[in-house]
Parts: C-alpha cells; structure tokens; sequence
C-alpha cells in the first residue's frame, strides 16, 4: 500500500486495487476515512470527518497534489 508522507495527522495512500479508477488518494485517522479524487480536488466519499475537517484535508491535498500525482505516476506507471 503506497503511502503519501505529509506531515500532521492524517495518513495518505493508495492501493494496488485503485489501478483503473482516477487517480486519488485515501486519508485516515483514528477511524475516519475518506477518498479525494486528485483532478480536479473533490471528495468521494467521507466516512466521519465533520466538515470543516474535511476542508482542511481537501487544501492539505490541493498543496500537496503534485506530490500525491507524482507517487500514483511512479506506482501504477502512467
């Protein structure tokens, strides 16, 4: 499972089974989850962060999109 180092609490990854679909990210903590698609920045879906949470987690990604694209273009090879 390809993680996304970025400093703070959340955990950003990807899995081998998300070849196919848009590139995206999966964040975690404790037990909240979530999945943004990477072009253009929207959430999937969202499984317990409250809204402004998720706000903050949509521009961590937005500044770190490079970065997340550059590791899915690195791991699937696109």
């Amino acid at each position: 499972m390809p993680s996304i180092r970025i400093d703070g609490p959340y955990e950003l990854y990807f899995t081998s089974h998300d070849q196919g679909e848009p590139p995206h990210v999966h964040v975690d903590r404790e037990k909240m989850a979530a999945k943004l698609w990477l072009k253009p920045i929207s959430v999937a879906y969202n499984l317990g962060f409250s809204r402004h949470e998720l706000r903050k987690i949509e521009r961590l990604v937005e500044d770190n999109v490079e970065l997340c694209m550059r590791k899915w273009n690195e791991y699937f090879g696109t």
